[in-house]
């Protein structure tokens, strides 16, 4: 069974950096699409990163435009973890956080990563408070 939990969430001022864990179960972080992404109140749930692909072939790291120059996704095979660093946060940071995958994975299309619709594997969510 295919399970995500987030963790990491909580209240920091802007500027400051958070680390994000998704720790999953029910497959293995050797071929897999994780994605990230984050609802702001009253606003849909938008793609901010994804890491896909397989140690066979190759993976592959897509980042939306606004925010590529302050975050990272990157996995922990040994704890069947993936990780989503952000730094320099803002306050339009503010929302719920969530992990998601798909099965079969996506491989190297950035579109279909980045895009909600297409995960059918949700995490429950972690709240990011931003302050000034």
């Amino acid at each position: 069974q295919v399970q995500l939990v987030e963790s990491g969430g909580g209240l920091v001022q802007a500027g400051d950096s958070l680390r994000l864990s998704c720790l999953v179960s029910g497959f293995t972080l050797d071929k897999f699409t994780i994605g990230w992404f984050r609802q702001a109140p009253g606003n849909e749930r938008d793609g901010i990163g994804c890491l896909t692909g397989s140690a066979r072939a190759a993976y592959f790291e897509y980042y939306a435009d606004s925010v590529k120059d302050r975050i990272r996704i990157f996995r922990d095979a040994a704890k069947n973890t993936v990780i989503l660093q952000m730094n320099n946060l803002q306050t339009e940071d503010t929302g719920v956080y969530y992990c998601a995958t798909v099965q079969p994975i996506f491989g190297d299309n950035r579109r279909k990563c980045l895009s909600a619709s297409g995960f059918n594997y949700w995490g429950q969510g972690t709240q990011v408070t931003v302050s000034s």
